[in-house]
């Protein structure tokens, strides 16, 4: 997947669109769309093409319980455009985004949906508003985050770092701290068949982080997000990239400023880096 271009202009006019409409006539709001179900699931790709020959795989993993559909919601309107005007104006030629749909595995039908990388802005679009916004969640220790780790870690195949070294970045966003385990029931019940083995968090990202660069996103306008707990627990687990937002507004600019940070120069020896020489 990844082929096609982003045009900013169609995907402002795309927005403007949605600016009158309510998350119930955007988003799928029925059950989990069958191409974004995980069951069967071997793999996403990222793949260099003579279209996109410097490719940088980015995960989206959205928290869709509660208040937390409040986020896709704005990407859709407004958001996304800036994001990806952001990251291609800092030098990314290529980025190819994949969403994911996050909720809780301990109490939720679809506690993850998977898109596929993608770099237009039609198919970025589809892809973000055939997320099912569960709305669930419930009253335990928090959100399924750790399932973006363990799909990242076990599901992709990204040639930004299998051809040139270069990790894919992932965001996890919402306002929950992660569940700490995930049992081996919920994944063979979630992916389909296979081997599997109670995983933890921790573990997890791990895993994830050989491949990407880990980031979370703590909404902290809400309730929940502004809790101690979940800042402490995400501090714990991430550090300095744990990143905050004030308000669910601040999230496009968020990720546009931490994506820029990987921007890599080629350099030829002996002279400087040419303006249209910044690539992945």
């Amino acid at each position: 997947m990844g082929g096609g271009s982003y045009s900013v202009d169609a995907a402002v006019t795309r927005s403007t669109h949605y600016a009158s409409m309510d998350t119930h006539q955007i988003f799928n709001q029925r059950n989990i769309n069958n191409a974004m179900d995980p069951n069967g699931l071997t793999v996403r790709e990222s793949r260099d093409s003579k279209e996109h020959p410097s490719s940088l795989a980015i995960i989206l993993a959205l928290d869709v319980t509660g208040s937390m559909g409040s986020v896709p919601h704005h990407l859709v309107k407004k958001g996304l455009p800036d994001i990806m005007d952001s990251i291609i104006k800092s030098g990314i030629k290529h980025p190819q985004v994949l969403f994911v749909g996050i909720g809780d595995h301990e109490v939720d039908s679809a506690p993850l949906q998977i898109g596929q990388f993608e770099s237009s802005d039609e198919l970025l679009d589809k892809w973000l508003t055939d997320i099912y916004l569960e709305g669930g969640g419930g009253a335990n220790a928090g959100e399924s985050y750790l399932l973006a780790w363990y799909f990242a870690a076990y599901h992709t195949s990204i040639d930004c770092f299998e051809k040139r070294n270069q990790k894919g970045i992932l965001f996890t966003i919402g306002d929950e701290p992660p569940l700490r385990n995930v049992p081996k029931s919920v994944l063979q019940k979630l992916m389909g068949d296979g081997q599997y083995e109670n995983m933890s968090a921790s573990v997890l990202l791990d895993k994830a982080r050989k491949t990407y660069h880990v980031y979370h996103i703590n909404i902290a306008e809400t309730a929940s997000g502004a809790r101690t707990i979940v800042h402490d627990t995400w501090k714990q687990l991430l550090g300095d990239n744990l990143l905050v937002a004030q308000s669910r507004n601040d999230v496009p600019g968020i990720i546009a400023e931490v994506t820029k940070k990987h921007v890599k120069p080629v350099v030829t020896v002996g002279k400087p880096p040419k303006k249209e020489d910044i690539i992945l």
